[in-house]
């Protein structure tokens, strides 16, 4: 069984938080029925672990404004270390499904993690809120029990590419990401929307996850007039810091992690100029994300990205569905009414889910500079262009987009520029 601990023991973001592979946070003792059970598959080890921190502190955010209730009924929260790996994600969810009976699934973080587990959420008829993006799970493959309140991998990257042909007028692109699904996927949703809008990409390098040095690939940067990262959790931060230290002058552009809020306090110069599309944008003025923002800044003293806000989204979209009296029992009543679920007082703004149970809402085009930087940070993301309503099939016709083939390493394939 796991170890169980005061709600007030903060593990998250603290050594002990990044050791621990299962972590119970009981509900506060009030008088209630049987407690609603919600899991959490979460990193809090490797190069994704800045992010997989954050989506337990964006959990725990909410927990603490609602009491650790929702909807009149006390929460168990049980969060579990994947450890980044697929191996380790579907162990954890079993886990969570088998042994603690959880009523939903929150996470996990990595599309590779994701596509590991979709098989077995959808065998046990698991609601599970994904933050991993995986494009075909809700495109040609879709999984009747999954949800997804963040974006797919490409989905910022459709935006990113048209702004950067459209607004930025660049023509050529080289793009390199880490040579896993989520990278695959972010570099053809942008290669295709910047494509669509009259600019070519003329190379993609693909570093191993994990990559101590990038100035190998560096070196290869060439003949372009923009360069496309988009690395994840920690390592935008080695990507921009050995870019910056090489002396390319090409302007950088990314997605939604490559430019994540979470990174600011330790984004300095080598950041000013980077160009990004995310779900989510700590500078948005709106009540939602001002009250999860003063949350995060009273419980955790730290400054939040789109992985808190997001989750912390999710924790919206459970209790909503609560509201409406469905018995989180009946699993394919309960998933009816997730997917029914519209929101406007959130963090990331007003959106709704479409058919196959992914995210229409608003993107933000955010360029880092020094204006405006507040929470003693230097440097700070301004929204300079908002997209409303982007759905994962950007402007192509529903039927057009899923006759392709879904984004990989090899598509779209590089064309001659």
């Amino acid at each position: 069984m796991p170890r169980k601990v005061s709600r007030r023991t903060l593990l998250a973001g603290t050594a002990a938080g990044a050791a621990a592979a299962l972590t119970r946070f009981p509900a506060p003792a009030i008088a209630q029925a049987e407690p609603f059970k919600l899991g959490l598959l979460t990193v809090k080890t490797g190069p994704l672990a800045q992010g997989g921190i954050q989506m337990e502190q964006g959990v725990l955010t909410y927990l603490k404004e609602k009491n650790y209730t929702m909807a009149g009924r006390k929460v168990d929260f049980i969060s579990a270390d994947t450890g980044g790996n697929p191996a380790g994600t579907k162990t954890k969810a079993q886990e969570l499904v088998e042994r603690d009976k959880v009523d939903v699934i929150l996470g996990p973080l990595a599309a590779f993690e994701l596509y590991a587990i979709s098989d077995y959420i959808k065998e046990q008829k698991m609601p599970t809120l994904s933050l991993a993006a995986a494009d075909n799970l809700t495109q040609r493959t879709p999984n009747p029990f999954l949800l997804r309140a963040s974006a797919t991998s490409s989905q910022a990257m459709h935006p990113m590419g048209h702004y950067a042909a459209t607004e930025l007028k660049y023509k050529r692109a080289f793009c390199i990401v880490e040579d896993f699904a989520f990278g695959y996927e972010q570099m053809g949703g942008f290669q295709a929307a910047f494509g669509k809008d009259g600019g070519c990409v003329v190379n993609k390098l693909w570093p191993p996850l994990v990559t101590p040095d990038y100035t190998p690939y560096i070196a290869q940067i060439a003949d372009c007039d923009v360069v496309n990262q988009g690395f994840a959790g920690s390592n935008p931060l080695r990507f921009m810091k050995q870019y910056a230290a090489a002396g390319l002058k090409y302007p950088v552009v990314t997605g939604e992690t490559g430019g994540d809020d979470a990174l600011l306090k330790s984004y300095g110069e080598e950041a000013i100029g980077l160009v990004s599309c995310c779900p989510y944008t700590l500078d948005n003025p709106i009540d939602g994300n001002q009250r999860f923002v003063d949350g995060m800044l009273k419980n955790y003293d730290t400054v939040p990205g789109q992985y808190a806000a997001l989750l912390y989204v999710n924790c919206q979209v459970v209790e909503a569905a609560l509201k409406t009296g469905a018995d989180a029992k009946d699993k394919e009543k309960f998933m009816a009414a997730l997917r029914a679920v519209s929101l406007t007082d959130t963090p990331r703004g007003t959106f709704k889910f479409d058919r196959f149970g992914n995210v229409v809402g608003t993107f933000y085009i955010r360029k880092i500079g020094t204006e405006g930087a507040k929470y003693g940070l230097k440097v700070w993301n301004k929204t300079i262009k908002t997209y409303d309503n982007v759905s994962q099939f950007w402007d192509w016709p529903e039927q057009d987009y899923l006759a392709h083939p879904v984004y990989s390493r090899d598509y779209p394939p590089l064309a001659k520029c």
